[in-house]
């Protein structure tokens, strides 16, 4: 017998080649060789960490031996976050940057035992960075508000701690370097190399690039890059006030234009050319700051809580277009089914009204007798033929008239129609229904000039509903009555009942097709149709329709139209 496989379980070979079960030193060797498969992407990698070490050792130095911008730990973070394939994978790719960090190190001139300082914690950082975000942003998703907070938060700010205290700790034991200053540049600068590069790196995705591919989009993007570079280098090499101010609304407008994407790589320019022209004795802090070290510091600040927070923003704004589209796509949808609902009533109503038709008629035929003697009980049943017919003739009228109001079929003629009067005509068709017997109806008008701007032919179809149901499940109360006053620039029609009332529940569901509030099995005769056409009725006249109901108090139908 052959075993049944869980969905969640992935298919595995055997060495025949059969689905089957495969030891776990498989999956290991499968992550091995694909490391050895596509070898260009690690070892590619790690000359790219060591070139990035050897700049910031040469080029970024602002406390001591750290670095005020440490870009290297962002691209490893970045690309083994996007290249994760497996245990023994994560050992090689890792080894390689131990390689990298190392040589970078001593290429720049380090000693062997700062080497190893240095090697140790940055892999510490990198290490921490690739745990704590595939525990708290597993999806990568800077392109949500929630996502870009979990990335940075664990990857960027949470990771550098502990290779920052370790780095700390071992050049003071080393060389006598103050604690809380190297801590607090190591951690400045890491923190900001890894937010912006490696989220950068994160955000590369073949969506975000396709915007690319129009020559147009493409020149905006040149162009704002441009201009914001120029920005950069007027206000951190060449102004002597902080103007850095002046970068922020071009970062808004490449946010609004490009979202996520276009934020990692503006942040990325700014970072660059910021810290870049502070180390190189230039920008607005020199004279405010004698030491490199507090000018770093000040410029980092700027960029992490100044710049930084518009990645937020570019990922609320791709967020929002993201729930646009499925907006979008999800009304397109209900607006294809509402069209398929409406065609198949009205292919259903046509079909049923023919036959319903010439049932009517022969048993009409057979009530009057001209199809034979019929005695007392066959005209009884005759009658109740008729009669039932007539209910599914008048179902498929309503059927009809919803699908025909649902497709925007139906024509509504606005012309100045006197309410009172509608009113008065449909008091009078509905005080001859049978179940009307006993009932006292009565129409108020409140003031003069009772006159709306509505389809006589529809308004008077609209109220018929609502008297139906009144008659129908408020006659209990012995009087049905109906109002017409003004209200605000319109006219107000009440259609007021004394029966049992409806609880809110039952209010929010008044107006749905077909839906009978759990009547459905009762004597009261109905399909549940007839508010939904009114509502689709009074709308198309420009109207609106609601309750006012409670429970033992009765209710109070109202439709509210323009005034003529």
């Amino acid at each position: 017998m052959s075993r049944a496989l869980d969905p969640a379980e992935p298919p595995t070979l055997s060495s025949e080649g059969s689905a089957g079960s495969r030891p776990q030193g498989a999956i290991q060797f499968n992550s091995a060789s694909a490391f050895f498969k596509q070898p260009l992407t690690p070892v590619f990698t790690a000359l790219t960490v060591m070139l990035l070490v050897v700049l910031a050792i040469h080029f970024a130095r602002s406390a001591g031996l750290v670095a005020a911008l440490w870009g290297a730990n962002g691209v490893a973070v970045a690309v083994w976050l996007r290249n994760t394939r497996g245990p023994l994978y994560d050992l090689c790719f890792g080894s390689l940057l131990v390689v990298g960090i190392a040589a970078g190190e001593l290429l720049a001139g380090n000693s062997y035992l700062l080497t190893a300082i240095f090697t140790v914690a940055n892999m510490i950082e990198i290490v921490g960075a690739v745990l704590l975000a595939r525990r708290f942003a597993p999806t990568l998703n800077l392109a949500s508000v929630d996502g870009a907070c979990r990335f940075l938060a664990s990857v960027a700010f949470v990771a550098p701690i502990p290779a920052a205290l370790v780095a700390g700790v071992a050049l003071n034991l080393t060389g006598g370097t103050d604690i809380l200053d190297a801590v607090q540049t190591w951690w400045f600068g890491h923190a900001l190399g890894i937010a912006v590069i490696a989220s950068f790196g994160v955000s590369l995705t073949r969506r975000h690039l396709a915007i690319l591919v129009n020559p147009w989009r493409l020149i905006e993007a040149a162009a704002l890059m441009g201009l914001l570079t120029g920005a950069c280098i007027f206000a951190y090499f060449q102004s002597p006030t902080p103007v850095g101010f002046v970068v922020v609304p071009l970062l808004i407008l490449i946010a609004a234009r490009f979202r996520v994407m276009g934020v990692t790589t503006a942040l990325l320019i700014v970072s660059l050319l910021a810290i870049g022209g502070t180390v190189a004795g230039y920008g607005p802090y020199v004279s405010s700051a004698p030491e490199l070290a507090q000018r770093a510091l000040m410029m980092q600040l700027m960029v992490l809580l100044g710049c930084l927070p518009i990645l937020l923003v570019a990922a609320l704004l791709e967020e929002r277009d993201r729930l646009s589209e499925r907006a979008k796509a999800g009304q397109l949808r209900a607006e294809r089914a509402s069209a398929a609902k409406s065609r198949l009533l009205a292919n259903v109503a046509h079909e049923i009204k023919s036959p319903v038709g010439g049932v009517i008629g022969i048993g009409e035929l057979w009530k009057a007798g001209q199809l034979g003697p019929v005695s007392s009980t066959q005209a009884e049943m005759a009658d109740m033929l008729v009669k039932t017919a007539r209910q599914v003739e008048a179902l498929a009228h309503d059927l009809l008239d919803v699908a025909r109001a649902e497709s925007g079929a139906v024509k509504v003629e606005l012309r100045p129609t006197d309410v009172p009067g509608v009113l008065e005509d449909v008091r009078r068709a509905t005080a001859l229904r049978p179940d009307a017997e006993g009932l006292r109806m009565e129409v108020i008008s409140e003031g003069d000039g009772l006159v709306a701007l509505a389809d006589s032919q529809r308004l008077a179809q609209v109220v018929a509903n609502l008297a139906s149901n009144a008659v129908k499940y408020g006659g209990a109360g012995g009087v049905v009555i109906f109002r017409a006053s003004k209200v605000y620039d319109g006219v107000r029609i009440e259609v007021i009942d004394r029966g049992e009332g409806l609880s809110v529940e039952k209010q929010t569901q008044l107006f749905e097709p077909f839906n009978r509030l759990g009547l459905e099995r009762s004597t009261v005769e109905g399909h549940g149709i007839g508010l939904a056409l009114a509502k689709r009725l009074v709308e198309l006249q420009g109207g609106s329709i609601g309750v006012t109901s409670a429970p033992g108090e009765g209710a109070t139908f109202w439709v509210e139209l323009p005034a003529a």
